[in-house]
């Protein structure tokens, strides 16, 4: 099968496309014909090297943790999904951008999402849902989301406001139209945020959530005055100092039947900024390590 692969840590020029042998699922995992991967920022962190103390990997390594497809092998012990259908899902650190790729968890993926839009969806959505299923029900509550144009800010703005939420959001100025798009109360970040939070939500917020790692989260605990309010799914080295939940993606098939449920139901579209094919991996790396993406960036197969 056809792959991007890395051979040693390094930069983008390390990226290849080649034949590689084709993963078998273990019992509890699936395999998928991929149509499409997410790129995300753990990808080029572990391929960069950048990673290795907490994230090590075999090498040579395929970058990619997310992917959608259709389901072509089941381990023994895999119930309800059937060869044929079309998923999404989350596989290893890596081994996504690739034709076959093996899930570990998965979920239907909503017909009325492109294949773009669901290989933005798997990490994007499960660790939104991760930081936000620390608060309990949202309805009627004041949400503020930190970084909210990008990839799991833009999920989680779309996440809450489906459930009844009022979402206040962070981003650049240029970006304050897609925010409303997605219904949030849009406002920029950095010095002031106090103020200007308090002039938007003059009963307070309930929550928020941190998804910048912009080093602003004592910030944001003052806001709300009180950590326990506060989670973040991004500042790992601050969250816990601060008393703030600190929370990750995990490869639970439920959060991503949740997240297919709200695309089902017209609450949540993964916004895609840029879609590229498997030869110009390097370049959707390149996009993603320049920042400021706005929703997700993906790799058609």
């Amino acid at each position: 099968m056809r792959a991007a692969r890395y051979h040693e840590y390094g930069g983008l020029e390390t990226l290849v496309i080649e034949e590689v042998p084709e993963p078998r699922p273990g019992p509890a995992e699936i395999r998928v014909r991929a149509s499409a991967a997410g790129v995300n920022p753990v990808d080029w962190k572990v391929r960069s090297g950048a990673a290795r103390d907490f994230l090590p990997v075999e090498l040579p390594a395929i970058p990619g943790r997310d992917a959608v497809g259709v389901v072509d092998e089941i381990g023994a012990e895999v119930r309800g999904v059937r060869i044929g259908d079309r998923v999404f899902g989350l596989g290893g650190v890596t081994g996504a951008t690739a034709e076959l790729v093996v899930l570990s968890a998965w979920a239907p993926a909503p017909d009325a999402w492109s294949d773009e839009e669901a290989a933005g969806a798997g990490l994007a959505a499960a660790t939104a849902l991760a930081g936000l299923e620390v608060f309990g029900p949202l309805k009627g509550r004041t949400l503020l989301v930190e970084g909210a144009a990008g990839g799991v800010g833009s999920a989680a703005v779309a996440i809450a406001v489906a459930q009844g939420a009022t979402v206040i959001g962070t981003a650049g100025e240029h970006n304050h139209a897609f925010l409303r798009s997605l219904g949030t109360v849009a406002t920029t970040y950095g010095a002031g945020l106090a103020d200007r939070v308090a002039a938007l939500a003059p009963d307070g917020v309930d929550f928020v959530l941190d998804t910048a790692a912009s080093g602003s989260l004592a910030d944001l605990v003052a806001i709300v005055g009180d950590p326990t309010r506060v989670s973040t799914v991004a500042d790992h080295a601050r969250g816990p100092l601060l008393g703030t939940h600190v929370a990750n993606a995990r490869n639970d098939s439920a959060l991503l039947a949740a997240a297919g449920e709200l695309g089902r139901q017209g609450g949540y579209t993964p916004r895609i900024e840029a879609s590229y094919p498997l030869d110009r991996i390097a370049e959707a790396h390149a996009h993603s390590e320049r920042g400021h993406v706005r929703g997700k960036i993906v790799v058609t197969i």
